[in-house]
């Protein structure tokens, strides 16, 4: 994507009505292309290197499937933003993750077990400061809400 494409897609993305509609379009488009694709190909992922989350149900116990924008570390792992698109709640895989933080996560059409941590402290300010520079609109999104969102970072197993 040229830069140009990445400012309007970042533009976009801080908009109040991408926050309202893009959490019922977005996901569901990159889990049925991920699907039909055998796992090759996210749409989101053209913006933002992407995940597919594999992880248990806090409450239920059933296997959860959650497309996500992950930034990629040095190192192999990743971090996992639980913006909500900047809407007042938690999203609920950042509750799935809490409770069980093995899961697993389909890259670039691999399959890889992780741990997730729940950052907090210094650690979690360095990382909100990397993932800030990575993704910009992440600052609207905080702006937006009360909570602090969540930061995961993802660790291979």
């Amino acid at each position: 994507m040229t830069a140009l494409g990445v400012r309007i897609v970042q533009k976009v993305s801080s908009a109040r009505a991408f926050a309202k509609v893009a959490p019922y379009v977005v996901p569901a488009l990159d889990r049925t292309v991920h699907r039909l694709t055998r796992g090759r190909v996210l749409p989101s992922a053209r913006m933002l290197p992407g995940v597919i989350l594999v992880c248990t149900g806090a409450r239920s116990g059933l296997e959860r499937r959650t497309p996500l924008a992950c930034m990629p570390e040095e190192g192999g792992g990743w971090l996992l933003v639980g913006s909500n698109f900047g809407r007042p709640g938690h999203p609920a895989w950042t509750a799935n993750l809490l409770v069980h933080p093995d899961a697993e996560i389909s890259w670039k059409g691999e399959e890889v077990p992780v741990t997730a941590h729940l950052l907090t402290g210094e650690e979690r300010a360095a990382a909100w400061r990397a993932v800030l520079a990575f993704w910009p609109p992440y600052a609207t999104y905080q702006a937006r809400v009360e909570r602090e969102i969540r930061l995961f970072r993802l660790v291979p197993r």
